[in-house]
């Protein structure tokens, strides 16, 4: 037997080895896979370390956050494994009416069943002391309804013959989108707005939407956030903690949260203080279990548990961006792009906000920050990403062994 012909002498190297991995579609399925699942068990540690103190301290069980966190786990794993086998043409077809549900869900909360957390009037009451968020139906909705009405509308923007049917074709759309973006911002909610809109943006962009007119668009967007910001004293003080240096007063007020933030993670260092051992969770900095969950993370697990999770979180985008490059079907892509806008672009977000780098809006990370509404659409978002994914050629003969 020559050497050519011997089992790892031929010169070349196992497939699941090879640099072109990366661009592997079955090795970006079952990669996205992974990342979800260890993603959502480690979110489940990290709320019972980063919540166990607080819980105790008031009289709770230490284990609650934890075992909500894990049941909102479980509930959204089965959600998304189910919707990983619906029909792609359902999506299509109901996206509206998931989006009207969800907008209807919105409106609830400027009734009596509106609850106000940190200065923002975004969730509904349900039973005792159980709440839900709507505004994380409404990312889940447009995720799958906005690709298609914008298809659909740049179809009769290509047909128009006039500058009247042109701006009639995106109206019901751009009303629509609107809409949903306007019910969020009523509840003050400015940090879920800015995800939603980076969504929008995002969607119109890929979709073909005129230049001229995404320009505009983006401009008017633009006046809006600083309109609103403008307008409420607490946005602009945030804003100017995040970039100015803050006084001994604004120390013990607005530079409060973000100031801890910064000491859990340099205190951190590179290994960390080890898992439980985080000072900052003793009381000291608020929202440690959610929103601010990454500084216990960078305090418990140091520099390298950071990295490790921004690692996960770009093999989570990267996956989901190159599936979104191989479908032919233009709506299943779109729907990938805007999936990867709301997971990605939100962690990314979060963490710049602990960092330093952003000011403090109330968003959380994806998988990881305790809340039952995020942890179960962020799953089943991720059902429905796996089944456009199984779309490619690879995914569908490697499932049909099984």
């Amino acid at each position: 037997m020559t050497d050519a012909e011997r089992p790892g002498r031929s010169g070349r190297r196992p497939p699941g080895s090879q640099p072109q991995s990366l661009f592997n579609p079955l090795w970006c399925y079952h990669g996205f896979r992974m990342s979800v699942l260890g993603l959502s068990v480690f979110g489940v540690i990290m709320v019972f370390s980063s919540s166990a103190v607080s819980a105790a301290s008031s009289g709770k069980s230490p284990f609650l956050g934890s075992l909500s966190q894990a049941v909102f786990c479980i509930v959204g794993l089965i959600v998304g494994f189910i919707l990983s086998f619906v029909p792609i043409r359902f999506y299509r077809r109901f996206g509206i009416v998931a989006l009207g549900g969800a907008m209807a869900l919105q409106l609830l909360t400027f009734t009596g069943l509106g609850v106000s957390q940190y200065g923002n009037t975004g969730w509904i009451r349900v039973g005792g002391s159980f709440t839900i968020q709507p505004a994380e139906f409404i990312k889940f909705a447009l995720c799958i309804w906005l690709p298609s009405a914008l298809i659909v509308a740049k179809r009769r923007y290509d047909r128009a013959r006039t500058v009247k049917e042109q701006v009639k074709a995106y109206g019901v759309v751009g009303g629509v989108y609107g809409l949903s973006l306007l019910l969020v911002l009523g509840g003050k909610d400015l940090g879920t707005a800015m995800i939603l809109l980076f969504i929008g943006i995002v969607a119109f962009l890929i979709s073909g939407f005129p230049g001229k007119w995404m320009a505009m668009l983006v401009v008017a967007m633009s006046v809006l956030v600083v309109a609103l910001i403008a307008s409420s004293p607490n946005r602009r003080q945030r804003i100017l903690a995040a970039y100015t240096e803050c006084s001994a007063a604004d120390a013990q007020q607005i530079c409060y949260q973000s100031m801890h933030a910064r000491y859990a993670i340099a205190s951190g260092g590179f290994l960390g203080l080890g898992l439980g051992n985080s000072r900052e969770k003793w009381n000291y900095l608020p929202a440690a279990h959610n929103d601010f969950i990454f500084a216990i993370i960078g305090e418990e697990t140091g520099f390298l548990g950071c990295a490790m999770v921004i690692l996960i979180f770009v093999i989570l985008g990267w996956c989901l961006l190159f599936s979104a490059l191989q479908l032919k079907d233009r709506y299943s892509s779109m729907v990938l792009m805007c999936i990867l806008v709301w997971l990605v672009g939100q962690a990314m977000v979060n963490i710049g906000v602990v960092v330093g780098i952003f000011p403090v809006f109330g968003v959380p990370m994806p998988f990881i920050s305790a809340g039952g509404s995020s942890m179960i659409m962020c799953l089943a978002i991720s059902g429905v990403a796996m089944r456009f994914m199984r779309q490619q050629p690879q995914i569908k003969a490697d499932i049909s062994k099984l």
